[in-house]
């Protein structure tokens, strides 16, 4: 099962991050900045950068500095996210921002942005290939704050279409998915073809993932190990919220900051109601078939099939 082989590889994750980003001086700092990386996760995004690896012959360990670095980026981003979203809960255990405050978190996102470029300069490739791969990885940085600043500036508007949501959720998601699958072709030297063949993997996979994850919000109540509903009262226009008000729904609790347990259940039954769920389930299904596809130019193996496996469990989690 995929889920295995995801722990399996994950294990070897936590080991090499154990390794490379200890707790130092200044302790509260540190404290601070490994809070999550030491809450756990699947470790989806390195996976992916393993799996990757396998999948076009070569051995994972010369990958694992980029797949770390990658993780590295993603706890940044969580750790501002957080902050800007106000939310209080990730991973099961209280956000960075209210554990150590907001100047510690920000501090804290700012020192795993700058080790995660020292991380993947450490890589085993050859110097010219390391080079492409920062400079990627730092363009998908910028179109991660990109993605950001749009899901941010949506919450200001009346309304938002579908193709400017999924062009938010390309780059805020989709981008580092897409260099977490690419990133072995770029070290390994491997044909332009294959390399962008992979980042279209990781792009299509992250939009299925983030439409997924927008649907676990409403649906994964005391499983997503952060505020549920959240979405909802931040005012996210969301894929589902989006089709919801193309419908003409209207949500009490949307954009509120704060509602009790009653007010959020009766405007998400309006969601299950009018078909927005399962239109959002539908068009995560359509991009993880795409993501698949593109594994064709790949020869057939078991990581490769592993990669496949893992686009469905992307869309398919619980949590």
């Amino acid at each position: 099962m995929i889920s295995e082989i995801i722990k399996d590889r994950a294990k070897l994750v936590n080991e090499k991050i154990e390794e490379l980003l200890k707790e130092q001086e200044p302790e509260g700092l540190y404290r601070a900045a490994r809070h999550y990386l030491k809450a756990g996760g699947k470790r989806l995004r390195p996976v992916i950068t393993l799996l990757s690896a396998e999948a076009l012959g070569e051995d994972y360990r010369k990958a694992i500095h980029a797949a770390i670095a990658i993780e590295t980026v993603h706890n940044f981003t969580l750790v501002h996210d957080d902050i800007m979203d106000e939310d209080e809960m990730r991973r099961g255990v209280k956000t960075v921002h209210t554990l150590f405050g907001i100047p510690t978190a920000i501090l804290a996102g700012d020192t795993l942005y700058a080790e995660a470029f020292e991380i993947l300069s450490m890589s085993d490739a050859p110097p010219e290939n390391i080079v492409r791969a920062v400079s990627k990885l730092a363009r998908v940085c910028v179109e991660i704050c990109e993605g950001q600043f749009m899901d941010m500036s949506f919450e200001e508007r009346d309304s938002v279409g579908e193709s400017e949501y999924l062009e938010m959720v390309r780059k805020k998601t989709g981008v580092l998915i897409g260099i977490s699958a690419s990133i072995p072709a770029v070290l390994f030297g491997k044909d332009e073809s294959v390399e962008k063949a992979l980042w279209n993997y990781g792009i299509y996979s992250g939009i299925g993932f983030q439409i997924h994850d927008d649907l676990l919000d409403i649906s994964g109540k005391g499983k997503i190990g952060k505020d549920w509903g959240s979405d909802i009262l931040e005012g996210k226009k969301t894929l589902i919220v989006i089709k919801a008000f193309e419908e003409g729904i209207e949500l009490e609790t949307f954009g509120k900051g704060r509602a009790s347990e009653e007010e959020l259940e009766r405007d998400i039954k309006k969601l299950f109601d009018c078909g927005a769920v399962d239109y959002a389930r539908e068009r995560a299904r359509e991009y993880i078939e795409m993501a698949k596809k593109n594994l064709e130019v790949i020869d057939e193996s078991p990581s490769r099939n592993y990669l496949v496996e893992l686009a469905d469990y992307l869309i398919e989690r619980d949590h």
